[in-house]
């Protein structure tokens, strides 16, 4: 077996580029010419990031997409689902983000890196590891992987860097569900760890009031999990660092089956384009760190 320390090193800069994709004025695009436009000044387009984001499983209701998102606000769900699917078909939703990931990875990396044999390695190589994820128990990931593989390199890359994220995403939700957290206290001690989103994007983007998220915080004080300050306690610190080591034993399988030199030779190649793709603004400013 792999160290599930070196998947966990693979999957940071998949998952980079897995989700640059909804952040992108490509995506913004794609959802207006379909009716799913985002709300004026919004960071991206909520009806279509949930219908676009759940397409794989079809036209489902808000309940499998909260159930699978698992820290957005049902209520904001409900809003959009399953109105969308009325807008536009899983069928289309889904033709249009691969259009969104070839128009976006050439507006980032270039054409150049796009026909490069690097690529078509990485293309490879993560078809290769995702074909080794479970589909049991994996909802977002088997439905993803049920999807046919595009000819092009960087979208077939794309869609394999999907099914790892999910893969590792759907056995996160399963230990955090262990755990005793609700979606939205999860959130609050992720942010509350200073990674990943700011308190105030997470937040606004995932449709929790300022009410809802102060409960949380309350609910966590009663658990041990967060101090007076809303950092997290060395309890709430020890569950997250043992939530991450966890995550990393069930998401595991993909890179076993790729092997330890294989998952290095992927981490090496995605982390080149992650970084190329961050310097030419993958991502808005200001989106991510404590504040």
């Amino acid at each position: 077996m792999t160290d599930p320390r070196a998947g966990r090193r693979c999957h940071t800069p998949l998952n980079a580029l897995h989700s640059t994709v909804y952040f992108s004025p490509e995506f913004d695009a794609e959802m207006e010419t379909l009716g799913l436009a985002g709300a004026p000044g919004a960071y991206f387009s909520a009806g279509g990031y949930f219908a676009a984001r759940s397409a794989a499983m079809g036209a489902v209701g808000p309940g499998a997409v909260t159930a699978t998102f698992f820290n957005f606000s049902h209520t904001l769900i409900a809003q959009h689902l399953p109105g969308a699917w009325t807008v536009a078909t899983p069928g289309q939703l889904l033709a249009a983000r691969l259009r969104v990931v070839d128009r976006l990875l050439r507006r980032l990396l270039g054409d150049e890196a796009l026909a490069s044999k690097e690529m078509a390695e990485a293309a490879e190589l993560a078809l290769r590891a995702a074909g080794g994820c479970h589909r049991a128990g994996r909802p977002l990931s088997a439905a993803e992987a049920d999807q046919p593989v595009a000819q092009e390199p960087h979208v077939a890359f794309w869609q394999a860097a999907t099914v790892l994220r999910e893969h590792r995403g759907d056995g996160h939700i399963a230990l955090l569900t262990h755990a005793g957290l609700d979606g939205l206290e999860a959130l609050v001690s992720h942010t509350s760890s200073g990674r990943g989103f700011t308190p105030a994007f997470a937040r606004s983007t995932r449709g929790w009031s300022e009410e809802e998220w102060s409960a949380a915080e309350e609910r966590l004080r009663g658990k041990g999990l967060l101090d007076a300050d809303g950092e997290l306690t060395e309890a709430g610190t020890t569950l997250r660092v043992d939530l991450e080591h966890e995550t990393d034993r069930l998401a595991a399988a993909p890179y076993d089956h790729l092997g330890a030199a294989g998952v290095e030779r992927l981490t090496e190649l995605a982390g080149g384009f992650a970084a190329m793709a961050l310097g030419n603004g993958a991502y808005p400013n200001g989106i991510f760190g404590r504040k």
